[in-house]
């Protein structure tokens, strides 16, 4: 199976766990599954996966979450689709990395 996976160490995803509440809403919302509840509280389970689409920090009704939707994932795929090779993400084969 092929997917996108983020170049490591450059998502702008932050959460501050003193803020959460541990509503889950960001575990509910991610699309790449980012997020995982641990004790109560939400905990980033793989920041290499987030798109930063925004959904997570749009929907917390505390702000303990901030990134800056539209310069990683998302806009790469855009960008991909329309020619252009200065994508940060890029496909991969997922039996290579497991």
């Amino acid at each position: 199976m092929t997917g996108l996976v983020y170049l490591a160490d450059v998502v702008t995803l932050q959460l501050d766990q003193e803020l959460c509440i541990g509503c889950g809403t960001c575990e509910i919302v991610c699309p790449h599954a980012v997020f995982q509840m641990t004790d109560g509280l939400a905990e980033v389970r793989d920041r290499n996966a987030c798109m930063e689409c925004g959904a997570c920090a749009l929907n917390c009704e505390t702000e303990a979450i901030t990134v800056r939707s539209g310069v990683g994932c998302a806009s790469a795929v855009i960008s991909e689709s329309l020619g252009r090779t200065d994508s940060c993400c890029r496909a991969v084969d997922d039996s290579t990395t497991a």
